[in-house]
């Protein structure tokens, strides 16, 4: 059986949801294939912060514009998405440190960009009160925060779904292939066809774009979380650190929530990921360093899930540089989760109306062409 559609939307993580919704809302009616289920590997199981902070310049005006979604999202979706804005602060370690982040703001504000704050000890202290006194300084961005990632996942697919989109969950995406104006995809037993194919396959985006003749250098990487028994109250912002890898977020009930990079092992065909303990000894040590409130806490559980990381850190997003009706919107490299609302605000706009208010021309897949 063959079926019809306005766009077919090959994965179901934040990002293809996303722009789901985002396409209902100008009048496309798309399907949504995910081989496992909404949220099941990058989206739903990630540090969930909603950050602006530290980003590269390619990806600022695009996490500008999720901000303002991010700020509405319960206005989009129903759901607070567990959405707070308590901030994001990125801890300089030392003066050298605090230097570099004194030359990024004002590179940053030359570029006309004002959401990051240079900030000394005594602000740093007032912002986070538990750091050790040896830090000189930092980073804030005032509206980032945090959200709980399964709830806002599964939010954007359920509106989604409610607005038209067509939900196929547990079903693999095959035989993908161009015919004459119409993007045909086999899933499920069923056939789906479309003008419009967007390829939001998380870490496996990779392997669609190759198959389409536009490879991308892309690597599937299992970034680790661990969190931890409770602890009395004592940090509101996320905590970031610029030179050792650390996340570091507290939630209400005490337990604190710890990233910041380091890598299980992925097996991107089962879907499941090997984890490696020494590197989550090693964030365990710097929040020992830096938080000695932390030293009598227990690591509860940890784990990871699987996205694509490209060779230069910033994702693909936008249209194919080769075939009419194909869009990529993949190889978030493990940053992707607070892009998510705005991007499928920008990929609905390209879809619609062919361009975009927002520049996203250094995050284009023609990038790799040579």
């Amino acid at each position: 059986m063959t079926l019809r559609a306005d766009a077919i939307i090959i994965g179901g993580g934040i990002h293809g949801c996303s722009t789901a919704l985002h396409l209902c809302l100008r009048d496309f009616r798309p399907v949504l294939i995910e081989k496992d289920y909404a949220g099941r590997h990058a989206s739903g199981v990630n540090a969930g912060g909603v950050r602006q902070l530290a980003r590269h310049v390619a990806e600022i005006p695009l996490s500008i514009r999720s901000m303002d979604v991010w700020e509405n999202v319960q206005d989009l979706v129903g759901d607070s998405c567990g959405f707070d804005s308590h901030g994001q602060v990125l801890v300089a370690e030392d003066e050298a440190e605090l230097e570099i982040c004194r030359a990024r703001v004002a590179d940053l504000n030359m570029r006309g960009f004002s959401h990051e704050e240079l900030i000394d000890a005594k602000e740093l202290r007032k912002l986070v009160p538990a750091v050790a006194e040896t830090c000189p300084g930092g980073l804030v961005s005032r509206r980032d925060g945090a959200a709980n990632p399964a709830q806002t996942t599964t939010a954007f697919r359920r509106q989604a779904e409610h607005l038209g989109t067509v939900v196929r969950e547990g079903v693999e995406a095959t035989n993908i292939r161009k015919d004459g104006r119409l993007w045909r995809v086999d899933a499920g037993g069923e056939t789906y066809e479309a003008p419009v194919l967007v390829n939001a396959a998380g870490a496996w985006g990779g392997r669609i774009a190759a198959s389409l003749g536009e490879p991308v250098p892309v690597e599937t990487v299992a970034p680790m979380l661990m969190i931890t028994s409770r602890v009395p109250a004592f940090i509101r912002p996320v905590v970031i650190l610029r030179g050792r890898k650390l996340s570091f977020k507290q939630f209400e009930n005490g337990t604190v929530l710890i990233g910041g990079g380091h890598l299980a092992t992925p097996y991107q065909d089962s879907g499941e990921t090997v984890l490696d303990w020494r590197k989550l000894q090693e964030s365990a040590r710097t929040v020992w360093e830096l938080f000695p409130i932390m030293r009598n806490a227990t690591v509860v559980r940890a784990w990871a899930g699987i996205e694509a990381r490209t060779a230069d850190d910033l994702p693909v997003i936008g249209p194919s540089a080769r075939h009419e009706g194909l869009f990529h919107q993949f190889g978030f490299s493990l940053h992707g989760f607070q892009l998510g609302p705005g991007t499928g605000a920008v990929m609905a706009e390209l879809i619609a109306t062919g361009n975009t208010n927002t520049p996203i021309d250094g995050l284009r897949v023609e990038r790799f062409a040579t």
